[in-house]
């Protein structure tokens, strides 16, 4: 089967394509036919040696989302079928590319899956994982820290896939919503239901003061001075301390597969309840452009990588 693989830490130039051995389904697991894999910051980090912290042999697989058919099942395996649509999330911070998603075929734990609704297409499917479960678990700290419904909170990068789910999930969860876009993106996550729109070029103490700030760029500083005294910052990437004088709560949110949450948002994005997009698909042998593509920016959705 063809495969991508970084053959060293670096840029895009890094991946090549490659014949791989088919793998076989082992016990609690599924062999998945890939049709779509999301592209990912996180991604790009992989081959760069950014995550996971710790040495990663070569070669490996980048890719955490996928989304396929059941191609074939292992011995003890009754909860799917050969056909079967699915979709899920690689726990690439266990598996460190062996498997990645990035592969025409991957061995999966069945834990790593959900049902795909027939609503739901693969290349839809394949931008949900990772984005949806980290916006929703991000903004679960925010309602540990006690700031009830009705508060304000801000998301950096909505014109992203966690900022877009992490826009959406916190209006579902009563807040008054402020939204960072992009420039040029105000419209589309003014149609997420948000309560006010601020662009990327703007002053963030325009937005201010808020409860909570989910920084899904993130922005660090600039974003935590608008929160108010005892407030919340929910940062996706590690971020300098911030000063302790007012009582501001910084945490890091860093994914957690949930298998039960994700068929839950699956099931949102089928219906309509939660919005999505993709920017752009391109052939898994062209898995280098694409992630030059994601580095260069201005990109309103995702990258999608497909299969057949």
């Amino acid at each position: 089967m063809l495969g991508v693989v970084a053959t060293a830490l670096g840029g895009p130039e890094v991946l090549q394509v490659t014949e791989l051995p088919e793998p076989k389904a082992g016990p609690g697991q599924v062999v998945i036919r890939i049709r779509a894999v999301c592209v990912h910051p996180a991604d790009i980090a992989s081959t760069t040696g950014e995550i996971p912290r710790g040495p990663v042999p070569t070669p490996f697989s980048p890719g955490w989302d996928i989304a396929g058919e059941v191609a074939s099942v292992g011995s003890d395996t009754t909860e799917f079928g050969v056909g079967d649509r699915v979709a899920g999330m690689i726990p690439w911070y266990l598996t460190r590319g062996n498997p990645g998603g990035y592969a025409e075929f991957v061995a999966a734990d069945t834990d790593w899956l959900v049902r795909l609704p027939e609503e739901l297409d693969f290349v839809s499917a394949a931008t949900v994982p990772l984005n949806a479960q980290t916006a929703h678990q991000g903004l679960a700290l925010v309602s540990l820290a006690m700031l009830p419904g009705g508060s304000s909170i801000l998301v950096t990068g909505a014109s992203g896939g966690v900022g877009g789910f992490a826009a959406q999930l916190a209006v579902q969860g009563g807040y008054r919503v402020v939204a960072q876009a992009a420039d040029g993106d105000e419209q589309w996550v003014r149609d997420l239901g948000v309560h006010e729109v601020i662009s990327r070029s703007a002053e963030l103490s325009t937005a201010g003061p808020v409860g909570a700030v989910f920084d899904a760029v993130p922005v660090g500083e600039a974003a935590a001075a608008i929160v108010e005294d005892r407030g919340i910052v929910v940062a996706t990437r590690p971020t300098p301390p911030l000063v302790p004088d007012r009582g501001v709560r910084q945490e890091l949110q860093l994914i957690r597969h949930d298998r039960d949450l994700l068929a839950g948002l699956m099931e949102q994005v089928a219906a309509g309840q939660l919005r999505t997009r993709v920017a752009v698909t391109m052939p898994l042998t062209e898995a280098a452009d694409a992630h030059r593509r994601v580095l260069a920016g201005g990109l309103h959705g995702k990258v999608v990588l497909t299969v057949g």
